[in-house]
């Protein structure tokens, strides 16, 4: 971690997961049959493939419908999602402090999520923590080919800073986000929030594996020491 952290000039962090959970109040699940229903309306045959699916899979599926159906499927997902964490919990413990102390530490600090920026805006809004992330970068609209584990968001995200992507770290809770952080050439560091995860993340190649966020907001805080603070900005 001490080694990660020292080598970091932006954060990265993923929404679903270090920041949020969004479908806490909402099941995922129920999502998922919403597109199911939506795009029975251009194909039942495709709605028949997507039954089961995560509503992420789901939409990966939806071009193949044209793009009508794609544009209706993303469009309500983003629905969904608004309306999901508005439901939602508070943030995820230690996810403030791990915010609060990169800020502080003068590092750069990035959302980037396979979610919509609509719903991240919504709910950094609603727990006054805005002033805490410089930029969003989420799902590209009408673009599901480009999410992570595609490192597009995160090649984005570094170009909006002009920074390197070398010094980046993405604080991700899924094997996607560490492939994403590999093909992009980025750090990353896996948060183990359920049973089992620490071994996925490992083996897919995360730098380091945390059980809990507050270890970042240690880190971060210099609690484990690091040689040099980068400028803010």
């Amino acid at each position: 971690m001490t080694g990660i952290i020292e080598a970091t000039r932006s954060v990265f962090f993923d929404f679903d997961g270090p920041v949020c959970e969004v479908f806490s109040g909402i099941p995922s699940s129920e999502v998922a049959e919403n597109l199911v229903d939506v795009m029975r309306e251009f194909s039942v045959q495709l709605s028949k493939k997507m039954e089961g699916l995560d509503f992420m899979d789901a939409l990966r599926l939806s071009p193949q419908a044209g793009e009508s159906a794609l544009r209706a499927v993303e469009d309500r997902l983003v629905e969904a999602e608004i309306a999901a964490v508005k439901a939602a919990g508070d943030p995820t413990p230690g996810c403030v402090a791990s915010l609060e102390a990169a800020r502080v530490s003068g590092r750069d600090v990035v959302i980037v999520s396979n979610n919509s920026v609509e719903c991240v805006r919504e709910f950094l809004m609603r727990h006054n923590l805005t002033s805490l992330v410089q930029d969003i970068v989420g799902r590209p609209t009408y673009e599901p080919d480009r999410m992570k584990p595609s490192p597009y968001t995160l090649r984005i995200a570094a170009s909006r800073l002009g920074v390197s992507l070398e010094g980046c770290t993405l604080v991700g809770d899924s094997v996607t986000d560490i492939e994403a952080a590999i093909s992009a050439g980025s750090m990353s560091i896996g948060y183990a929030n359920r049973a089992g995860k620490s071994i996925s993340l490992a083996e897919a190649g995360a730098d380091a594996v945390i059980g809990s966020m507050d270890l970042l907001a240690d880190a971060l805080r210099g609690d484990r020491p690091f040689n040099h603070r980068w400028p803010a900005g």
